[in-house]
């Protein structure tokens, strides 16, 4: 009888440890599945994706309206100063003087938030969506992201990037990336590149969220063939500078 009961308090511990772990991890979190590259005209309209909604830790929409609002209003004011900057660190580094791809991350990801942007005209080309790492949404942190640049660690890294050579990985086409700050110098040691996954939409879906990726900047199957355009024609390096 005795080892009956020490039995049934193993089992019992043992099923209460695994639905706590269950509920401990955030289960609703997406990893990138591969995806083909896009064969359209890169200067196609983008075509409509079916939106894939991925729930953030337990969290259906970007809760704080009012702060996501007044990130959004001062989005602009944002993009124009760091535009400045990126073409002053472009011109002393030999980088292409014509292109850059900026990434605001303190924009809620159902927002478009990546810009490609041209030094020369002052002007915007293209604005879309961009996954970030599910390592940056916090539970305890609302929905402020939080980064790093450690391994293992799925989150997205601050900082300005070099846009290497394209390859065909496990998701596709893919550019490689080399972190020049401190804040993401790990990138390559990572494996953070740039690439597509078709769980990405090409419209925006504010309030809801879009799929988060395992820390590389990931966009749609649609919008990447237009990055890579820009890429290929650019004779000197494209930089992209992802920042908060």
């Amino acid at each position: 009888m005795k080892k009956v009961k020490k039995l049934f308090t193993a089992l019992s511990l043992l099923v209460a440890f695994k639905d706590a772990t269950s509920t401990a991890l955030p289960a609703t979190v997406n990893f990138p599945v591969r995806s083909k590259p896009s064969e359209n005209n890169v200067f196609d309209k983008l075509k409509t994706a079916p939106y894939h909604f991925t729930k953030s830790v337990g969290a259906d929409l970007d809760t704080g309206s009012n702060l996501a609002n007044f990130r959004n209003t001062n989005a602009n004011d944002r993009l124009k100063r760091m535009a400045v900057l990126i073409k002053d660190y472009a011109k002393a580094n030999n980088y292409s003087l014509e292109y850059c791809f900026l990434v605001d991350m303190s924009i809620p990801s159902g927002k478009n938030r990546f810009f490609v942007y041209n030094m020369r005209k002052d002007s915007l080309e293209f604005a879309a969506l961009v996954a970030h790492g599910f390592g940056s949404t916090q539970k305890d942190c609302g929905d402020q992201l939080v980064f790093s640049n450690n391994n293992y660690s799925f989150k997205t890294s601050l900082g300005k990037y070099k846009i290497g050579k394209p390859y065909k990985g496990q998701y596709g086409l893919s550019y490689k990336l080399y972190g020049l700050d401190s804040t993401n110098n790990k990138a390559f040691e990572r494996a953070i590149v740039l690439h597509s996954d078709q769980h990405v939409p090409d419209k925006e879906t504010f309030p809801g969220k879009i799929f988060q990726s395992a820390g590389c900047p990931t966009v749609s199957p649609s919008f990447l063939p237009i990055l890579g355009s820009f890429i290929k024609s650019s004779q000197k390096p494209i930089l992209m500078w992802i920042y908060s």
